[in-house]
């Protein structure tokens, strides 16, 4: 059997090898191969894009199932000019989701577009309510359709049904239980985005918040913006060697807030919480673009272009990035009593 290492199928590129390996690129193979690990009681790691993953250089020591399959189905209503109409998309779990976000901009398909430039696969997006730039899944995503580890079937989820939060949903709660086999997407039809909710985009593309821009505008808005801050995967620049943004932006109760310098960003939200920057807060904790580049040989760093994103120079190993993460979440922690929670998934390690 050929040796398959972790470091190949994510975008931290770290991580030892698998114990076995399985590419389903059906459903059918997907279902058939975690219910035959899951009969023999063999651990299962899914991986699609391998986006949001930070696995251990000991490996997996179960089977790695890469999730592999394709195909879209659209039920399009009368779908051009400015008009609002309906689509109505079904993605299977294994397409690229930047991929599906160009041809939703080319289709004319609203509503994701500030969501360009985002690696990993699609069947990933709901688990994370993935967001950026003013738009999240959830705001699209009509229903999940899913294999049900513990009853044994399929099940569909309606949107209301799938529990989603800031970067949270049941499937995250629960994450040993649903396998997403496709995701439904209800998107207007038209040539403008949706309205532009936030303020960095506004004023890329010249518009005040609220306003709407061409779909295709927006897409390169974004895409720069993204790039500008290594957030678009290029294999020659080392900060994009990363798993997106490593901490979530804490949500604070009024009093934790307060306690905040004056200038600390704060962005009131609709359960009474309070919303600040994790970048802002490490940047002021004293940890610093590319922080880390000058010490133990600069293998792992935060990126030189944003202080979210945690780095592999090339040669570095996963202990020594949650090195880095933990000195940097104890940082925060000691500078303003701040917890910051890591966004990616923890495979055999804990930070």
């Amino acid at each position: 059997m050929t040796r398959v290492l972790l470091s190949d199928l994510t975008t931290l590129r770290l991580g030892g090898p698998a114990a076995s390996y399985v590419e389903a690129t059906t459903e059918a193979e997907l279902v058939e191969a975690v219910s035959s690990a899951d009969a023999a009681g063999t651990p299962v790691l899914l991986v699609a894009g391998g986006s949001n993953l930070v696995v251990a250089d000991e490996g997996f020591p179960g089977v790695v199932i890469k999730v592999a399959t394709a195909g879209v189905r659209s039920d399009v209503e009368a779908c051009h000019g400015p008009s609002c109409s309906g689509a109505m998309v079904t993605v299977a779990a294994g397409e690229d989701w930047d991929a599906f976000v160009a041809r939703a901009v080319a289709s004319e398909w609203v509503g994701i577009e500030a969501l360009s430039g985002i690696p990993g696969a699609v069947g990933s997006t709901p688990i994370q309510n993935v967001g950026a730039y003013g738009q999240e899944v959830a705001d699209t995503i009509a229903s999940v359709r899913v294999w049900d580890r513990r009853l044994r079937g399929i099940r569909t989820f309606t949107a209301s049904e799938c529990g989603f939060g800031y970067r949270h949903s049941r499937f995250k709660a629960d994450p040993a239980r649903h396998v997403v086999l496709d995701v439904t997407f209800q998107l207007r039809c038209g040539t403008l985005g949706a309205p532009v909710r936030y303020a960095e985009l506004a004023r890329a593309l010249g518009v005040e918040q609220g306003d709407r821009a061409p779909l295709a505008e927006v897409r390169r808005e974004v895409i720069a913006l993204r790039r500008s801050k290594g957030m678009v995967l290029d294999a020659t620049d080392h900060d994009t060697w990363s798993a997106g943004s490593f901490f979530t932006n804490p949500h604070l109760s009024a009093e934790q807030s307060a306690a905040l310098p004056d200038d600390a960003p704060r962005y009131p939200q609709p359960d009474g919480t309070v919303k600040s920057s994790a970048a802002w807060l490490i940047e002021r904790a004293g940890f610093a673009k590319g922080y880390g580049l000058d010490l133990n040989g600069g293998r792992v760093s935060l990126s030189t272009k944003h202080t979210l994103a945690l780095t592999n120079r090339g040669n570095g190993t996963t202990e020594e990035l949650l090195a880095l993460a933990r000195e940097i979440r104890d940082g925060v922690e000691k500078a303003f009593g701040v917890a910051l929670v890591n966004e990616p998934v923890a495979v055999g390690v804990a930070l």
